[in-house]
């Protein structure tokens, strides 16, 4: 007998069943997790992706197994290190990256954690009432004291810069403050998917960025390919677009009469004629270019009436002296 125990033997063909047949294979940060919280981590993933916790050792011999059947795969060993899992998948390694993070939530200090980021207390009332609390937080560091029978923090103050240790002091202080300063969740070291390794500054991007810049892309492709002249399945429709609106532009501006420039060319007319007839003496023109123009053609007609009536008054004037010399 090789003295290996036998739950070990079946943990490693267990391990290997999953690394052969998952076709997405990720290592997963995991230390510092409470229990409660992994088995709800795990609830979520349930259904899009399986958390495999074992033996780092256990998972290198595994690895090691199927190093023949898929490339480069055993590459992950070098991210085994600490307290990890794997996580299997079908999701591509990017959307796995997104569920993974979907996982992180805040947590309260325990005290000796290093701080995620300068750990901030706002100035202003506490819910606290005076008593040996006040002591508490100032020894913790947290400017406090006793005003209008209420504890208030004095000051905004960070009492923890990004790196440093959290003291247990503290951690007790801001846990009571309701201050949860440390991140906890699925870390996702490495994810492996046909041969390819992809860490963890690789998967981090912005999704709606990145998609812009490839539409961006694209447009800038199809852009050139239309300048080029170069035809494509996707661009052809425009192309020829294209070369009929040049060719138009060319016929019209060339004075070549077609059955598409002729009404064009009669508008253009049209509307240079009226240009010319606007500068004309109004006497000149006929009924119809003043109607065009929006000359009001009754004037003439008007004026001939006012002479008429002119006339006839002085025809009577005429006669009533006549008459009156008779007499």
């Amino acid at each position: 007998m090789d003295g290996i125990p036998i739950w070990k033997k079946n943990e490693v063909e267990r391990l290997t069943k999953l690394l052969k047949n998952s076709p997405v294979v990720g290592v997963v940060d995991i230390e510092g997790i409470p229990s409660l919280q992994m088995q709800q981590m795990r609830e979520k993933l349930r259904g899009s992706a399986n958390l495999t916790v074992s033996r780092n050792t256990l998972i290198e011999k595994a690895l090691e197994k199927v190093s023949d059947d898929r490339e480069n795969l055993e590459e992950i060993k070098n991210y085994l290190s600490g307290q990890t899992a794997l996580v299997t998948t079908d999701y591509n390694p990017f959307k796995l990256f997104k569920k993974m993070e979907a996982t992180k939530t805040k947590a309260p200090a325990r005290g000796g954690e290093s701080a995620p980021e300068n750990i901030k207390v706002e100035k202003g009332d506490t819910p606290f009432k005076p008593g040996p609390i006040v002591g508490d937080l100032q020894k913790a560091g947290i400017p406090a004291s006793i005003q209008g029978g209420k504890v208030v923090i004095n000051k905004t103050k960070v009492v923890v810069k990004k790196g440093e240790e959290i003291s247990k002091d503290l951690a007790t202080m801001l846990t009571r403050l309701e201050i949860q300063p440390i991140t906890v969740g699925l870390d996702l070291r490495v994810s492996y998917e046909e041969g390819n390794l992809y860490e963890k500054d690789v998967l981090d991007i912005d999704s709606s960025e990145f998609e812009e810049q490839i539409q961006q892309g694209a447009l800038s492709a199809f852009n050139l390919s239309i300048n080029a002249g170069y035809p494509t399945k996707s661009n052809i429709k425009s192309m020829i677009m294209k070369a009929h609106n040049d060719a138009f532009s060319l016929a019209l501006n060339s004075d070549i009469i077609t059955d598409e420039t002729i009404k064009l060319k009669l508008t253009q007319a049209q509307r240079d004629m009226l240009g010319i007839a606007a500068k004309l003496n109004p006497d000149a023109l006929d009924d119809e270019l003043l109607k065009q123009l929006g000359i009001d053609i009754e004037t003439d007609d008007s004026d001939e009436n006012s002479e008429d009536e002119k006339e006839s008054k002085e025809d009577e004037s005429d006669e009533k002296n006549d008459e009156e010399q008779e007499e």
